[in-house]
């Protein structure tokens, strides 16, 4: 693995860690080798897990669901709610 364990990451560390992973997402995939390619799916999911591990009552935009989707009108905008698991 490289980069520090998600888990030893203060909250400000894992939001920066993961800005600049989302950042770099589509130049790793467009240009990076099949290695880079793979090394970035294991630490964005590393991340991503930890976010979600410290944060499982997140707001989440009825426009973000499969539900909302659908029910949304063109430009409707869309407002975030806690879930509720």
């Amino acid at each position: 693995m490289t980069g520090v364990e998600p888990s030893r990451l203060d909250d400000q560390q894992l939001m920066k860690e993961l800005e600049t992973i989302h950042r770099t997402r589509h130049d790793t995939l467009l240009y990076g080798s099949n290695d880079a390619l793979r090394a970035h799916n294991e630490r964005m999911a590393q991340l991503e897990g930890e976010y979600l591990r410290r944060n499982p009552r997140r707001l989440v935009s009825s426009g973000r669901t499969r539900e909302g989707a659908r029910d949304r009108c063109c430009g409707e905008p869309t407002t975030p709610r806690t879930t509720s698991a």
